[in-house]
C-alpha cells in the first residue's frame, strides 16, 4: 500500500467516517429517540442494503486477482490464533465466563459497515468486491469461535438458546450476498438491466445508513475494572491481528485491493451486533458495548499507522 492510498483513506474515508458516526450520535441522542427507528434502519442495511452492495460488486469485478488459498491463510490463521490467545491470557488472568467471552468477541469481530466504507474508498467497486470475498471468510469463522465460546463460558440463566450453528450461518444476508455474488459472476450472466438498476439502488444507502447505525449504538461506560482489559485486547483487535494477517498475506504473493481487504477487515473495530450476541447468550454485554464504543473510536487513529506499518513490511517480507 503505497503513501498515497493511505493519505487517500485519511481523506476521503476516514473524515466521513468520523462526521457519519457523529451525526448517527446526534441523531440517536438529540433527534431520532426511538430505538424501533434504528432497529428497523440496521435491519434494512443488514437484510437488504448491504447484501445487495455484495451483489452488484461481486458479479461486476474481475476475480480472477483474488487467489482463494493465500486468502484463506491469512485471515483465517491469526483470527484463530489471536481468539486462542486471548482465552488463554484471559483463563490466565481468572477472567470469569461471561467476561472472557465479551473479550474474545472483542478480539476478532468486526463492522462490516466501516470496513466497506474504507474499502470503496481506497479501491472503489473492486475494493468493495475484494472486501465482501474476505467477509465471506471471517463472517463464518468468527461466528463459529464466539458462538462456540459463549455456549461454554456464557451466563445460562436467562440466556436465550441459539439457533443451530449450521443455520446461523445459512441465513446470514452477508453471506448470501457474497454467494449470490460468486454464482452470478462465475457463471456470467448479466443481469437484466431493470434488476441491475434496482440492485444499484438498493445497494447505494449501504456504506452510509451502515456507518450511521454504528455512530448511533456508539457506547462507553467505563467501569474502572474494564480499562486495562478493554486496552490489550483492543490492541490485539487494531494492531496485532491486522499486522499478523499482513505478515501472512505479503510473503504468499497476496497484494493490491486484496492485500488491503485482508488488513482493513482485521483493523476495524468490533460490530455493535457483538453486544446483541452477548445479551442472548449469557456474554458481558456492558463490557462488550463498551469494547465496541472504544474500538470505534480508536481506529480512526490506528488504522492509518497500521497501513503504514504495513506499507513498511512489503519491503522487508
Amino acid at each position: 500500500m503505497q503513501h498515497t492510498l493511505i493519505m487517500l483513506l485519511v481523506t476521503t474515508a476516514i473524515a466521513p467516517v468520523v462526521l457519519l458516526l457523529a451525526l448517527g450520535a446526534v441523531l440517536r441522542r438529540k433527534f431520532l429517540k426511538d430505538p424501533g427507528f434504528w432497529k428497523g434502519m440496521e435491519w434494512l442495511s443488514y437484510r437488504i442494503f448491504t447484501p445487495a452492495l455484495f451483489i452488484v460488486s461481486i458479479a461486476g469485478t474481475d476475480l480472477s486477482v483474488v487467489p482463494p488459498g493465500p486468502l484463506l491463510l491469512s485471515l483465517g490463521v491469526p483470527i484463530a490464533a489471536i481468539a486462542a490467545f486471548t482465552v488463554v491470557l484471559g483463563l490466565s488472568l481468572r477472567t470469569k465466563g461471561p467476561r472472557l467471552t465479551s473479550l474474545v468477541q472483542g478480539a476478532i469481530r468486526l463492522n462490516t459497515y466501516i470496513g466497506l466504507m474504507f474499502a470503496s474508498a481506497l479501491h472503489g467497486q473492486e475494493g468493495v468486491a475484494t472486501f465482501a470475498l474476505a467477509s465471506a471468510v471471517v463472517v463464518p469463522l468468527v461466528n463459529v469461535i464466539c458462538v462456540g465460546l459463549l455456549s461454554g463460558y456464557g451466563e445460562k440463566r436467562g440466556a436465550v438458546p441459539p439457533k443451530p450453528l449450521w443455520r446461523e450461518l445459512l441465513e446470514n444476508p452477508l453471506i448470501q450476498g457474497c454467494a449470490l455474488g460468486l454464482l452470478l459472476n462465475f457463471a456470467g450472466l448479466p443481469l437484466p438491466d431493470f434488476l441491475s438498476a434496482t440492485l444499484s439502488m438498493l445497494a447505494a444507502p449501504a456504506l452510509a445508513c451502515g456507518t450511521l447505525i454504528a455512530g448511533a449504538a456508539l457506547h462507553i461506560d467505563f467501569r474502572r475494572r474494564d480499562a486495562a482489559d478493554i486496552a490489550w485486547v483492543s490492541a490485539l483487535k487494531l494492531v496485532v491481528l491486522p499486522l499478523a494477517a499482513a505478515a501472512i498475506a505479503i510473503p504468499l504473493g497476496v497484494s493490491g485491493p486484496v492485500l488491503s481487504s485482508v488488513v482493513l477487515i482485521c483493523a476495524i473495530p468490533t460490530a455493535p451486533s457483538a453486544s446483541v450476541l452477548a445479551g442472548r447468550m449469557g456474554g458481558d454485554v456492558q463490557l462488550m458495548a463498551t469494547i465496541t464504543g472504544a474500538q470505534t473510536l480508536l481506529a480512526i487513529g490506528t488504522l492509518p499507522v497500521v497501513l503504514k506499518l504495513v506499507d513498511l513490511m512489503k519491503l522487508w517480507l
